[in-house]
């Protein structure tokens, strides 16, 4: 009973938590609403079971694409004279698993050296970039799943976007490594070190600082760019500050862990090192996925509340949907207002955000709609709304979904009928609304 109870309590509390008005709260206290809402919202999430399965995906990917990865970095940063960063940043990133880190590391090195990109020939080249490519295509597919985005970037815009991450992205990692260092070693910064009583306990502050610097840099810049949409840089840079925090505290954690791994050893004898190295990548593709997530919900605060999955919308709820979408837009733009924009029509017309995002995709490819240039996008009718009657909007509805595929027309009698019987519903509905144009409606 008192189970019971409690479960109840808390089911109450957590519907509570969406209900309350923040408009009669404070600045602090909206803002700690919006914090708890974010937290709870990101806890249900990984709590789901989604976001965790992807992260297992993406360790599977990572172990197939990480030798092929460092062998073209190492090519690149060869070219540049700076190939032995390689083997430090790889230290750094396994630190948390102690000496078998350092193991690891010497043996992924050892095997890329002994790769030989230049007798590969045409296929095995080939064949090295693709493993590559499908990485980052495997984590832009778990972004845009964090993000709601259904549509994926192009074959010729993955293919600059990716080339341009791994080939761009090791040296934009080894040049703020090699700035960092200059400029701790400047005599500005070695000047400041001299001051007393501060000076030296300032320069290590910042020194221990700079490795938590360098991974939220890197995490704010892969939401920004991964993603199939534009993010904004606050949300991102938010989602790298806690995801960079995680990371760093979760490494020390991890980092005990492995100390005590001895016993593991005795168990899985050679195997122990590679369980580690999963449980490490694991927590690694986790705690960035978590970040994009606290991005995603720092950037649109309104879909804290939707639960993912539970998107239903069948052909009524569409059409009323739509023609409620279509009227607001086109009443904004008949009076000169400001456009709206995703989040304001989720709000105006209280549904779910995944909703009005398949709906405004489904009106901006049947060239009723267009958006704009600004960030946020806001939406405007794509043609003179005086010559958009309802009918024919109703009808674009109606039959927009047909080049994901549909029926093939056959000579079966009963097929026949079916088509004529549709014909016949679409000639009805265009003579019960009349001529009167989406203008007409809101005059």
């Amino acid at each position: 009973m008192a189970e019971g109870t409690l479960i109840d309590q808390a089911r109450r509390a957590y519907h509570a938590l969406w209900d309350t008005n923040a408009k009669g709260l404070s600045q602090t206290r909206t803002t700690l609403l919006r914090a708890v809402q974010i937290a709870v919202a990101v806890v249900r999430d990984v709590t789901d079971g989604q976001i965790t399965l992807r992260a297992m995906s993406l360790v599977y990917t990572t172990l197939l694409s990480m030798a092929p990865l460092l062998a073209l970095s190492f090519s690149v940063l060869k070219a540049m004279g700076a190939h032995n960063s390689v083997k430090p940043m790889l230290l750094n990133f396994l630190a948390p698993m102690g000496d078998k880190g350092v193991e690891v590391a010497e043996n992924v090195i050892l095997f890329v050296e002994n790769i030989k990109v230049g007798v590969l020939g045409s296929v095995g080249l080939g064949l090295l970039i693709y493993t590559v490519i499908s990485l980052v295509q495997k984590i832009e597919a778990s972004f845009n799943f964090i993000w709601h985005i259904q549509r994926t970037r192009s074959y010729a815009e993955r293919f600059r976007d990716y080339l341009s991450v791994i080939v761009i992205g090791p040296v934009l990692v080894v040049s703020a490594l090699g700035i960092t260092a200059s400029m701790m070693s400047s005599s500005v910064v070695q000047a400041a070190a001299d001051i007393v009583p501060f000076g030296a306990d300032l320069l290590l502050l910042i020194t221990r600082m700079i490795p938590y610097v360098m991974i939220i840099a890197a995490f704010t810049f892969v939401y920004m760019f991964i993603p199939n949409t534009r993010v904004n840089f606050v949300p991102a840079m938010i989602g790298g500050v806690v995801s960079g925090i995680l990371w760093q505290t979760i490494g020390l954690l991890f980092g005990s862990f492995a100390v005590t791994s001895a016993q593991y050893d005795a168990i899985y004898s050679s195997f122990a090192i590679m369980i580690l190295l999963l449980i490490w990548l694991y927590l690694c593709w986790l705690i960035l996925l978590i970040g994009s997530d606290i991005s995603y919900y720092i950037q649109h605060p309104t879909r804290t509340h939707i639960v993912r999955g539970t998107f239903v919308l069948n052909n009524r709820d569409k059409e009323h949907l739509a023609l409620l979408m279509m009227l607001e837009i086109v009443r904004t733009h008949v009076r000169s207002e400001r456009p709206w924009s995703a989040d304001e029509l989720t709000r105006r017309c209280q549904v779910t955000g995944e909703a009005v995002d398949y709906v405004l995709e489904l009106l901006c490819n049947e060239k009723l709609i267009a958006p704009t240039a600004e960030e946020p996008k806001r939406f405007l009718p794509a043609r003179d709304t005086a010559n958009i009657g309802l009918d024919e909007f109703l009808l674009c509805l109606r039959r927009s979904e047909r080049r994901l595929g549909g029926l093939r027309e056959q000579e079966d009698d009963m097929q026949q009928l079916a088509y004529r019987l549709a014909e016949e519903f679409d000639t009805a509905l265009s003579t019960q609304s009349g001529k009167r144009s989406l203008r007409d409606l809101v005059a």
